[in-house]
């Protein structure tokens, strides 16, 4: 008979590994990813994102941080979450279908240049899918965070950050740790006082905020 923590113990465990993973591997790529909206959203770029189920919580926490403050006080940046718009949302449902609703909002909001970061546990979602296709269509750069790899949005996405555990909790609470390092970064790049011999908020480097370890980032 297994001891009552027993669960509790291994989706610690579980997290704790795929967190590893995430800090060995990815980092760097969600440093840059901060980096890319300090140097979109101030000059009047927008961050469209979705989800379904708890990847829309995690999406639409993102969002927030980014319209409201992370830290900080400093200037709301536009950022929108696309299944947050629930007229919308069930209007395009009912007329288009649901593997629509997020297409055509990012057809409706998106410009060339903007970004559109889409989250999933399994990276198999048809409508993120429709999605990431209408955002390349028109020229918004797509990144996804998904579960391990293969899966069809990573392959969909310009980049993407794919949490290795089996675990679709286990892959919410990591991506959840993702969107926090990228607002962190986010903050230290767009507060960071411009002048004109200073590099663009794209081109700073990523070593002082990104430890490396083991030779992997």
């Amino acid at each position: 008979m297994s001891h009552p923590l027993d669960a509790a113990h291994h989706h610690c465990q579980s997290l704790q590994d795929a967190v590893q993973h995430l800090r060995r591997r990815h980092l760097r790529r969600i440093a840059e990813w901060g980096n890319h909206l300090g140097a979109v959203l101030p000059v009047g770029g927008r961050l469209l994102a979705a989800g379904n189920g708890g990847s829309a919580a995690q999406a639409q926490h993102l969002t927030a941080e980014l319209v409201g403050r992370y830290h900080h006080d400093r200037p709301a940046y536009s950022a929108i979450s696309l299944h947050a718009e629930t007229s919308s949302l069930t209007a395009i449902g009912n007329d288009y279908g649901f593997e629509q609703v997020y297409a055509r909002q990012v057809a409706a909001h998106g410009r060339p240049g903007d970004v559109l970061l889409l989250l999933s546990t399994s990276g198999r979602s048809g409508n993120l899918l429709a999605a990431a296709e209408t955002a390349r269509d028109a020229e918004l750069r797509v990144w996804a965070l998904t579960g391990p790899r293969p899966n069809p949005l990573a392959d969909a996405a310009d980049e993407a950050v794919c949490v290795d555990s089996p675990s679709s909790a286990t892959v919410q609470e990591a991506h959840l740790i993702a969107v926090h390092i990228l607002c962190e970064h986010f903050d230290a790049v767009s507060a960071a006082p411009a002048s004109p011999s200073a590099p663009a908020a794209a081109d700073v480097p990523l070593e002082a905020a990104v430890v490396e370890r083991d030779g992997a980032l």
